[in-house]
């Protein structure tokens, strides 16, 4: 391979062949001569099969590839990272594309120099004549698919533009329809003209059957929409399938009322990205003008169900005084107690009046045996929990259960020294609802009155432990106080010889863990953010001691990208 490695423009001959081989080969063992990609842009694929994140993109890439192939100018080559032939082969077989031999080490290695390849996957395309188009392909096919291509940054740029514009003159039907496709379809296949549904208030329903909180919520949005849809036929949904399994999907369609869009259309993935998809469940508000009246009131469906209809700014505002009007009303009972159902539980089974807690400070655990979080941060809440009862006997923790089973609750309610809800008391959901629990572990600080205090206690917990207590304002900022005074006299920035080509900056930290000890760390940090590397204060203006840390060997995998350790 020709030893042109930092130019832009390159000899695709050269780059892929050796002095041995002049062919790529396919997964059938095919040959097939590197000058049959002249005149075509090509992409060079860094993956392996032991990659987490390339195993998850590589399926996205082959429907891509598939769709775009057709047009005779694309090729892609895997330029594997696999340790041995035998992953190399299995992981290829699912590749439509060519590879560089496995055999041939010496260029794969060359081109993972060339092209500065830190991370896999990693997509690079050049065009007909070798020039570099995007060492960005990963990210421009997960977010813009094969509207991408051909991958440039100006092609970004114009889908940009394009949707900027589109925003500015958005209609129902420019966000529904294609120019194949001018209908949306009923559970039994029939097909509504999307015309039909101009001039109502359309919620746009993005729904992942595979994904549980999703699934859960299909159930809440089916009741609040046949309540709205028995007073008022000016509302509709239509859902947004995200599913790859069209069998899935179907199934789903069976259980509900409403309109949906084709499976794996097009305009779903485009819907996603216009609408900057963050979490799930998401249901997007069109008004009757075809104008977004609001981003997601999944929560707002949840919490007010058909009171919040027509989920307009008016209807928002309103919503908020009433919520207002609640939290200031707020008293342990009102939270805890509903008819009958006006006690909790002690570790002895016996039930204790909600009455007799009133007046303390409360913790209310939301937490589950089945969670490993949750089993990671119980054995520090206990831990604080005996530190603060032992000094403020108006103190008390309650859990409530999310556990599966009876057997599964016991086990877990054992380890903990505090007082419970029943399993599976119904009371769980209004609090769900209340605290907004939509993940666990989650604490929430009530005061002596009953009110809220704060829904973040496990991060105070995890950060100051007893001496968070009452988890107020007031006192984060007596601790805040004391955290400024232990870092008078330090500097802002240090050097240090276990990393030399930064600065670390002093910052605030919750946790960490000193790349010079290899001990946790909280509260104050010598650290390069970029690089991700952190030392205690005390590692950090150590003097005279010799560098005892080691570099990492092989391979880190965080998130969606596998990099090489440094």
């Amino acid at each position: 391979m020709a030893d042109t490695l930092e130019v832009d423009v390159h000899d695709v001959q050269s780059l892929l062949s050796s002095s041995e081989r002049d062919y790529l080969v396919r997964n059938n063992g095919d040959q097939v001569a590197i000058s049959t990609l002249k005149g075509k842009k090509v992409g060079l694929y860094f993956s392996a099969s032991w990659c987490p994140p390339c195993q998850r993109f590589t399926p996205n890439l082959v429907d891509i590839y598939n769709e775009l192939v057709v047009k005779g100018d694309l090729e892609i080559v895997f330029v594997s990272g696999d340790e041995d032939e035998e992953s190399f082969t299995g992981y290829f077989s699912k590749m439509p594309w060519l590879a560089v031999p496995f055999s041939d080490s010496e260029t794969r290695e060359a081109l993972d120099k060339c092209f500065k390849v830190s991370g896999i996957p990693h997509l690079v395309f050049l065009d007909e004549s070798g020039k570099l188009l995007s060492d960005r392909g990963v990210e421009i096919i997960g977010e813009y698919g094969s509207d991408g291509y051909p991958f440039t940054p100006e092609r970004v740029k114009e889908i940009k533009d394009q949707e900027e514009e589109a925003r500015k003159n958005q209609t129902l039907r420019s966000l529904l329809e294609t120019p194949s496709r001018d209908f949306v379809i009923k559970a039994n296949g029939d097909k509504v003209p999307v015309a039909e549904l101009e001039g109502k208030t359309v919620g746009l329903y993005f729904m992942l059957s595979t994904f549980k909180r999703s699934s859960d919520y299909t159930g809440i949005l089916v009741k609040v929409y046949d309540e709205l849809k028995a007073k008022d036929s000016n509302f509709e949904i239509v859902m947004i399938p995200l599913d790859d399994d069209e069998e899935l999907l179907k199934k789903e369609l069976d259980n509900i009322p409403w309109l949906s869009l084709p499976f794996k259309d097009k305009k779903c993935e485009k819907l996603v990205r216009y609408f900057e998809l963050s979490t799930l469940p998401t249901v997007v508000i069109i008004g009757p003008d075809g104008k977004t009246l609001h981003p997601n009131v999944a929560d707002a469906i949840e919490e007010h169900g058909v009171n919040a209809y027509p989920f307009t700014p008016d209807k928002f505002a309103e919503l908020e005084k009433i919520e207002k009007a609640r939290l200031e009303a707020q008293t342990l009972e009102s939270v805890l107690v509903s008819g009958d159902l006006d006690f909790v539980l002690g570790k002895d089974g016996v039930k204790i009046p909600v009455s007799d807690l009133v007046g303390k400070h409360i913790l209310i655990y939301f937490s589950a045996h089945w969670c490993p979080p949750c089993r990671a941060f119980t054995p520090k809440l206990v831990e604080t929990y005996k530190e603060i009862k032992s000094k403020h006997d108006a103190f008390e923790v309650i859990f409530v259960s999310s556990d599966r089973d009876q057997a599964s609750y016991d086990e877990y309610y054992a380890t903990m020294p505090w007082l419970s809800l029943p399993y599976n008391d119904k009371r769980k959901q209004s609090l769900s609802r209340t605290f907004k629990v939509n993940s666990i572990p989650l604490l929430v600080a009530l005061g002596p009155t009953g009110k809220t205090i704060t829904t973040e206690a496990r991060g105070l917990v995890m950060l100051h432990g007893a001496e968070a207590f009452p988890f107020t304002d007031e006192r984060l900022a007596e601790i805040e106080a004391k955290f400024a005074d232990m870092a008078k006299g330090w500097p802002d920035k240090v050097k240090h010889d276990l990393h030399d080509e930064h600065e670390l900056v002093l910052t605030r930290s919750r946790g960490f863990m000193c790349d010079k000890c290899d001990k946790e760390g909280t509260i104050w940090a010598y650290r390069c953010k970029g690089c991700d590397f952190d030392l205690h204060p005390e590692c950090a203006l150590e003097k005279d001691e010799k560098d005892k840390g080691k570099p990492n060997e092989g391979w880190v995998c965080e998130g969606d990208v596998c990099y090489k350790a440094s």
